[in-house]
């Protein structure tokens, strides 16, 4: 990455090579020497809990987006660094080592600074800045273990006053994000029953009847014997089948909203405390003396 807003890339989201969607740009971290960016941290914790750095060595900015040349599994298994403090050398070259980066190309800006002055007619500056960090570097230690050696000497010349230290730990705050989680339609189709209805029928049937004619019931006959021929007319009623299309229902879609409780998990951290005197560091003997070498 050459050239990018800083202030933009705090703002915007970072996708992995494959296109996958990482987290939130937390931090940028700036190099000590040339103030050009060497590190940024990605927010791939859950609830902003975890924060990992990647190189910029790589990367390019789209718009609010920032695309980095790992994917998203490899940036969430980057070594564990506190984002809450400065970066040292150490943890620098442990973060270039398992990007696959050279260390010392990892720090761009001062090797070209280093080869600007050569070009310039001071030949061999590059080694003697490096000597001079290596010097440096071993001035700093050596502060410290004074620094600490006194720190010992003080609490030592002061056993009988009062000294505490301030114990921390980390707590989880659980929030709700909305989201959209999908959509419920209603939608009509046509399906086709069969049924069956028994419906009650009339029909007419013939049926002789005979009458033996006497002098009460005599009918008016000519007496004469032939061929003679009644036509009778029978009705039935057969079942007609008629469809029509009626209401029946109204059906729509009500949202309600129902509560349940999901667990979440995170790591956090707390500090201990733990008591150590002069005897159990070895630096004094039981009997108050200072141990033989």
């Amino acid at each position: 990455m050459t050239t990018f807003d800083v202030n933009a890339i705090l703002s915007s989201t970072a996708y992995g090579s494959d296109g996958d969607k990482i987290g939130k740009v937390e931090q940028v971290f700036l190099d000590d020497n040339s103030g050009e960016p060497t590190f940024l941290t990605v927010n791939t914790g859950l609830f902003g809990a975890k924060e990992n750095f990647v190189p910029v060595k790589g990367a390019r900015q789209d718009g609010d987006r920032v695309v980095l040349p790992y994917t998203k599994d490899v940036i969430k298994d980057a070594p564990k660094v506190d984002a809450d403090q400065h970066l040292s050398p150490a943890e620098e070259e442990e973060l270039y080592r398992y990007y696959e980066l050279n260390y010392d190309d990892g720090r761009t800006a001062g090797t070209d600074r280093d080869r600007t002055t050569a070009a310039a007619g001071t030949a061999g500056v590059a080694g003697t800045a490096a000597a001079d960090r290596d010097v440096a570097d071993r001035d700093v230690a050596d502060r410290d273990r004074d620094a600490v050696d006194q720190d010992r000497r003080d609490v030592a010349a002061t056993a009988g006053d009062e000294a505490s230290v301030v114990r921390h730990e980390e707590r989880l705050n659980v929030g709700t994000q909305e989201r959209e989680a999908g959509h419920a339609r209603l939608r009509k189709y046509v399906v086709t029953d069969h049924e069956t209805v028994d419906v009650p029928v009339e029909r007419e049937e013939v049926t002789v009847e005979r009458t033996p004619i006497n002098d009460t019931n005599a009918r008016v006959d000519n007496g004469t014997i032939g061929e003679e021929e009644v036509d009778v007319t029978l009705r039935e009623e057969r079942p007609v089948v008629q469809k029509e299309a009626v209401a029946v229902e109204e059906v729509g879609l009500n949202k309600q909203t129902v509560q349940e409780t999901q667990r979440v998990e995170a790591d956090v951290r707390k500090e201990q405390v733990d008591v150590e005197t002069d005897v159990d560091r070895g630096d004094l003997g039981r009997d108050g003396e200072a141990p033989r070498r």
